[in-house]
């Protein structure tokens, strides 16, 4: 009983946000766009009740991440335009991780036979990496963009690992691609575009700065041998 009450709970939720979204027209609303044009009134605002409006952005993001609603990318941009570099970085990075284990937990514990079902190829790559590489595995996505988020977080959830292991590596490795969108924020009047943040050339030094455990893990299992 219990447990149908909270899936249906958290269906409600994800359905009111989702609506909202369509309703209010967020998306538009929040683009990069929008944001770039209004961001001197906003910023005024803010600057009335910096703090309120510090914690109702770091509850907002946590939603978003956690229910993976549209307008996920913009939103470390805007935190970083609105409050700042490192009040923004702050925010952002453990925003971020505390709604991506609560997915990862909603996954587990709520959705799991829809998500096994729905992303069984991804859960048996997931599973034979963690099996050659454990941890390392899942800091190599985190530093990688092209790997969808919300997927790592629901896929993750059907693991055995652990709640607090699966947190602490996404604060680790998430945190730079936390500090190069939030001073994307801080240098929002220089940009034009969300293409003008991620190049192939950043992608690529990502994805090379997670293979860098990877490496010393295999110079660590040499120098044990």
């Amino acid at each position: 009983m219990n447990k149908n009450f909270l899936k249906i709970f958290i269906v409600s939720i994800f359905l009111i946000s989702f609506l909202s979204v369509l309703l209010f027209d967020l998306d538009q609303l929040l683009s990069f766009e929008n944001i770039k044009k209004n961001q001197n009134s906003l910023q005024n605002l803010i600057n009335e009740n910096y703090y309120f409006y510090y914690m109702v952005f770091f509850i907002i993001y946590i939603v978003v991440t956690t229910f993976a609603l549209p307008f996920a990318a913009i939103k470390t941009i805007i935190a970083g335009a609105l409050f700042g570099l490192i009040p923004g970085v702050l925010l952002t990075s453990f925003a971020s991780s505390i709604g991506s284990t609560l997915c990862f937990l909603m996954s587990r514990f709520v959705l799991r036979n829809y998500i096994e079902n729905k992303y069984q190829k991804y859960l048996k790559k997931v599973n034979l990496g963690i099996s050659k590489d454990g941890v390392f595995y899942l800091f190599f996505l985190r530093l990688s963009p092209i790997f969808p988020f919300f997927i790592v977080n629901l896929i993750f959830g059907l693991t055995e690992m652990k709640a607090t292991t699966f947190y602490i590596i996404s604060q680790i490795g998430m945190l730079i691609g936390t500090v190069v969108f939030v001073n994307a924020g801080v240098q929002l009047a220089k940009i034009n575009s969300i293409d003008d943040i991620i190049s192939f050339e950043i992608i690529i030094s990502f994805m090379l700065i997670g293979l860098v455990p990877f490496i010393l893990k295999k110079i660590i299992e040499r120098f044990k041998k």
